[in-house]
């Protein structure tokens, strides 16, 4: 039977603290790569990459808004499961108009829709999918439109 020299060391991979030591360091950079993954996954969609052209456009929906006012034009939504009604007052008879409806944290889920006239001054769209919770909603014509009418609702 061997028996162990004592007086020879082991080698260091059998030892405890250069694993100790290496673990530190190491749990720190696995912490690291795991914090970028969440911090890439779950990105903040609330921040603009191109806020300058953002706030040059401010002026444009300003525009576009007080036109809707000096033209009276207002709506009002109401959702019934998937379907959307909007009533329209105003100098609007356009057999369609579009419907934005902009999700208040996630971009993702942000609904455009062409809404179809149904009656003088009255509207309806079947949504993708239902929806709950407050969103921000626009309407317009569409691409060139002069007016537009924003709002929040809680559906």
């Amino acid at each position: 039977m061997k028996t162990k020299d004592p007086a020879v060391p082991r080698p260091w991979y059998r030892q405890f603290w250069p694993w100790f030591l290496i673990l530190l360091p190491g749990s720190v950079v696995v912490a690291a790569l795991y914090t970028l993954v969440l911090a890439n996954q779950y990105a903040d969609d609330l921040v603009v990459d191109e806020y300058y052209k953002e706030g040059l456009a401010i002026n444009r929906q300003l525009k576009r808004q007080n036109q809707a006012a000096e033209l009276g034009i207002t709506a009002e939504l109401a959702v019934t499961g998937r379907q959307l009604d909007m009533q329209i007052t105003g100098p609007v008879d356009a057999p369609q108009l579009r419907l934005l409806l902009s999700h208040p944290l996630e971009a993702s889920q942000d609904i455009t829709v062409p809404v179809t006239q149904i009656a003088n001054g009255h509207y309806r769209v079947m949504l993708p999918q239902a929806i709950d919770g407050r969103w921000h909603w626009i309407v317009d014509l569409g691409v060139g439109s002069n007016w537009r009418v924003d709002g929040d609702q809680r559906f």
